[in-house]
């Protein structure tokens, strides 16, 4: 059975989620601009 959290854990532990989907959000906006810009047949090109 795990203990209960301190405050500073608790802290650390909701720091860590909001720095991950900060993160998360970052990589899908870099995504999507760079398929906006290279334009949307990039998808259709044949590999």
């Amino acid at each position: 059975m795990r203990k209960p959290l301190t405050e500073a854990e608790r802290a650390r532990q909701g720091r860590n989620i909001a720095i991950a989907l900060g993160l998360v959000v970052f990589v899908i906006l870099v995504f999507v601009v760079t398929i906006l810009r290279l334009g949307g047949s990039v998808v259709d090109r044949p590999i």
